[in-house]
């Protein structure tokens, strides 16, 4: 019987031994990562190794309280999984893993829930790079060392774009030959589904009503960029599309361009397809515009210090995403919340501020004073009683997915 049988056995360890969940999450410029006792799914390890392929690149993890960081200048993604197990090892050995729960960005219309992983997975997986340049690979990385290293150990796919497989055909078709869609599956399938539908569910609790009956607006913000409307707990509409490229303006894509645009610049330029593609994807987006860095952060101070292109590649960022929040609305009959999360949507006020600023006929009503504490005494609310809810909710995907797996490692006991 094999894996993708989805049977199997766990692995048994002696009763005194924790048993635990390991989640190996990796972005697009980060891996995040985060080892959980199960079934309770307490943290006990958790880390970020992040500005990957920059003089900047660091590996941060909490064990017991203490943050520690270690700088890694220039890693990449192969040399942060390493170093992340090498960190694993020192903490705990050979740790009594009963399953690992990996994100993947794209599972295409193949895969619409979490999938236990064997060759036939990874060969679809593999499929689906060109979908994700930036993200399958990197995926893929973490699944081929994890089964390097903890071979007996069930292995888990959570996918990005499994829970917009609820989106309707006006929402998810392109309005191109239908053979195009028909013979090359060319679709809307989006992205960072994990995150949407953690916050969303966070957001019922904050708001004390069931998601299945609220009307939202996620919007997460980092190095990449989607937002989401959820209808009835199901998404409705998201702004990735075929890629995650489509869209926003992010961190180093460009978001929506022109479809002629890959034309133009090939007989302006003489660049193949591949190396625009190339550009839009690592070189665009808020590091293109500014000339600068993709760390908003760092744009933020460099605007406020007076520097132009950084001032604009905000400015272009914030309206840009509020373009297409507004597009999400007609997914929507109303509107209860629009919810902030990702490292900028959870930690920019004035990102915040001025997307909110554009959406003045959404009626939305931001309190100056927990907005700017990113609603850390609030629980969340950085918004007034009236007109819709705004919130800032901190996404956990690495808790979403250990869930999840500890779910179907449970179902295979």
């Amino acid at each position: 019987m094999t894996r993708d049988s989805q049977c199997f056995s766990p692995p048994a360890f002696p009763d005194r031994l924790p048993r635990m969940i390991l989640v190996i999450n990796s972005g697009s410029s980060s891996i995040k990562f985060a080892l959980y006792e199960s079934p309770n799914q307490k943290l006990t390890l958790g880390g970020i190794a992040e500005s990957l392929h920059t003089p900047q690149s660091v590996l941060k993890h909490r064990f017991h309280q203490i943050d520690e960081t270690t700088p890694l200048p220039h890693a990449d993604h192969q040399t942060a999984l390493e170093q992340i197990i090498t960190l694993l090892r020192s903490k705990f050995g050979e740790p009594a893993l009963t399953g690992i729960g990996h994100r993947v960005v794209h599972g295409g219309d193949f895969f619409g829930k979490p999938t236990l992983i064997g060759k036939q997975v990874v060969q679809k997986i593999e499929t689906l790079c060109e979908l994700a340049p930036l993200h399958n690979p990197a995926n893929l990385l973490g699944i081929r060392a994890m089964q390097t290293l903890f071979p007996g150990v069930p292995q888990f796919a959570v996918f990005d774009t499994a829970f917009h497989q609820t989106m309707p055909p006006k929402a998810f078709r392109y309005a191109v030959p239908e053979a195009f869609y028909r013979d090359h599956g060319v679709r809307r399938y989006g992205a960072h589904g994990t995150s949407h539908e953690f916050v969303a569910n966070r957001a019922a609790e904050i708001l004390e009503r069931p998601l299945a009956e609220l009307q939202l607006i996620t919007v997460h913000l980092g190095n990449g960029c989607s937002a989401c409307a959820i209808r009835d707990g199901r998404s409705a509409d998201t702004t990735m599309g075929f890629t995650p490229q489509e869209g926003m303006m992010m961190g180093t894509r460009s978001g929506d361009v022109d479809p002629t645009l890959h034309h133009y610049l090939a007989t302006k330029t003489g660049e193949s397809l591949e190396a625009i593609t190339q550009k839009l994807t690592r070189e665009s987006g808020l590091l293109g515009v500014s000339e600068l860095t993709n760390d908003c952060r760092e744009l933020e101070l460099r605007a406020n210090a007076g520097h132009e292109k950084a001032r604009f590649a905000l400015e272009l960022f914030c309206y840009r995403a509020a373009k297409h929040v507004l597009g999400m609305a007609a997914a929507l009959s109303r509107l209860d919340a629009l919810v902030f999360t990702g490292g900028i949507g959870e930690n920019s006020p004035f990102i915040r501020r001025t997307i909110v600023g554009h959406l003045a006929m959404l009626g939305l009503n931001l309190v100056p004073a927990a907005n700017e504490s990113n609603g850390q005494h609030t629980n969340g609310q950085i918004s007034t009683g009236d007109g819709p809810s705004v919130l800032v909710v901190k996404t956990d995907e690495e808790l979403a997915i250990a869930r999840q797996t500890a779910d179907l490692v449970s179902g295979g006991q």
